[in-house]
């Protein structure tokens, strides 16, 4: 996340040298919305301390509040009173006096993660939703079973990020079959 965070802040911030104002605003919502879509969903139980891992849940919580600081920064110059009320929760002075958000420092917080992981974490989210909504199900309906299968490649990036995905999913049991390299698929609710 704080890749695609550090590659935002990149385009913003061109758009913003370029005097273009709406593709910096598109871009920052593109990758909010997917941030609210994915990520929240995704790490919320670890934020939350719901598992025994505080390391993790210290890592989910450091990760979101630098996005958070982040997006009001780049939100500043179209919402100005939204992002400097919700700056002033948190912190101390004035969003609009704040450092612009600096992409290399993202880029070094992320360092060593595989930029594929919040994808194919997302990939399988999204195609438990697609199968909630299909069987037209509350989407706090509980999974028992989703089949996964894919490349190896696929199989070992879902497996760093099988514990957060089984939290939002609901999934029950989860079992990994490597197939193809497109990864797929198949939820038993």
């Amino acid at each position: 996340m704080l890749a695609e965070l550090a590659a935002t802040v990149d385009e913003a911030t061109a758009a913003f040298e370029d005097f273009n104002y709406v593709r910096a605003l598109e871009r920052t919502e593109q990758f909010f919305w997917r941030f609210c879509d994915d990520y929240l969903e995704l790490v919320k139980t670890r934020a939350y301390g719901e598992h025994d891992d505080e390391a993790g849940t210290g890592s989910a919580r450091a990760a979101l509040m630098t996005a958070h600081d982040t997006l009001l920064r780049l939100f500043a110059p179209v919402l100005p009173f939204v992002t400097e009320e919700a700056w002033s929760w948190r912190a101390e002075g004035s969003v609009h006096r704040a450092a612009w958000p600096a992409a290399d420092e993202l880029r070094q917080m992320a360092d060593g993660v595989d930029g594929e992981l919040l994808a194919t974490a997302a990939d399988v989210i999204a195609a438990v939703r697609k199968a909630k909504s299909e069987a037209q199900v509350s989407m706090r309906t509980d999974v028992a079973r989703a089949v996964i299968s894919g490349s190896r490649a696929a199989l070992d990036r879902f497996a760093l990020v099988h514990a957060d995905v089984r939290a939002a999913g609901r999934i029950g049991a989860v079992d990994q079959q490597v197939g193809d390299g497109t990864l797929t698929v198949q939820v038993s609710l």
